[in-house]
């Protein structure tokens, strides 16, 4: 039976690896050679205020107060698409960022894509299946599960990453060991075969027509500016309540937060 699980494991493996290959070979019509910067801001809020981390207070859909000492997310799998549907995807070893608040080196990605006027952003939350099965002398940078940068975003036990980290303290949650009443919602799970039934991968699309094209050109950076409002993790299509659930991690809830998160992107403008 090992012998049987392990070949049906590099089978699924290898056609992980299949798929990302033609995945990134992108349309005609692109100048690999005459890239450009853009930026993508995330601009982190709750409702209509600005988010401070330690010090703002605010209420969720339940009534529960509650502030925020620690937000943390993952980016990756970037994409962009012109007007006439020609998408270019930016190579998978310049994908993967992990966005903190609080840290303004850490609140962008920066990726460099051929020079045009780009109508869509398409980009996941989350961790891909492939990058998280590879070796990991292929996950450096942010996704070197011993590195700093990782900066706590790994289950060693489990051998995937966090997606999605917020934690933070209201009235509402039960009293930890600490001390203090500690909410923590770790979501993570990305339904390869050591988890086929949890898959919180999130793919987001935005239109950027109405609010302001991305024009990068090589003289000049684009920024893509995105409000990323965190009230829609505990009041999206799942109402959370604090109180009923203080801790979330790996568990079949997790899929109700990660659905949460997956509406808390807008486009707000784009500088050019």
């Amino acid at each position: 039976m090992k012998s049987a699980y392990k070949i049906i494991t590099l089978a699924f493996a290898a056609l992980l690896v299949l798929a990302s290959c033609k995945k990134e070979k992108n349309e005609p019509g692109f100048d690999d050679q005459n890239l450009a910067p853009l930026s993508i801001e995330f601009d982190n809020i709750v409702g209509g205020q600005n988010l401070y981390l330690n010090t703002g207070s605010y209420t969720d859909a339940a009534g529960e107060s509650f502030s925020v000492s620690l937000l943390q997310y993952f980016i990756s799998n970037i994409k962009v698409r012109k007007a006439d549907g020609t998408e270019y995807v930016v190579p998978q070893d310049s994908s993967y960022f992990l966005i903190k608040e609080g840290d303004e080196d850490l609140s962008h990605a920066v990726v460099n894509v051929p020079e045009g006027d780009y109508t869509t952003l398409t980009f996941t939350v989350g961790v891909d299946s492939l990058r998280s099965t590879m070796d990991v002398s292929k996950r450096t940078g942010v996704l070197d599960p011993s590195g700093s940068m990782a900066d706590g975003m790994y289950w060693g036990w489990n051998s995937g990453y966090i997606f999605f980290k917020m934690e933070g303290l209201s009235d509402a949650a039960p009293v930890d060991p600490s001390g203090q009443h500690k909410f923590r919602y770790h979501i993570g799970g990305f339904g390869g075969y050591n988890a086929p039934t949890i898959n919180n991968i999130k793919t987001i699309t935005l239109d950027l027509s109405e609010r302001g094209v991305a024009k990068p050109r090589k003289d000049r950076k684009a920024n893509i500016h995105l409000m990323v409002d965190i009230s829609k993790v505990l009041s999206g299509s799942t109402t959370v309540s604090i109180a009923a659930n203080p801790e979330v991690m790996f568990s079949d809830y997790s899929v109700n937060i990660a659905n949460n998160y997956a509406q808390m992107f807008r486009h707000d403008h784009t500088e050019n």
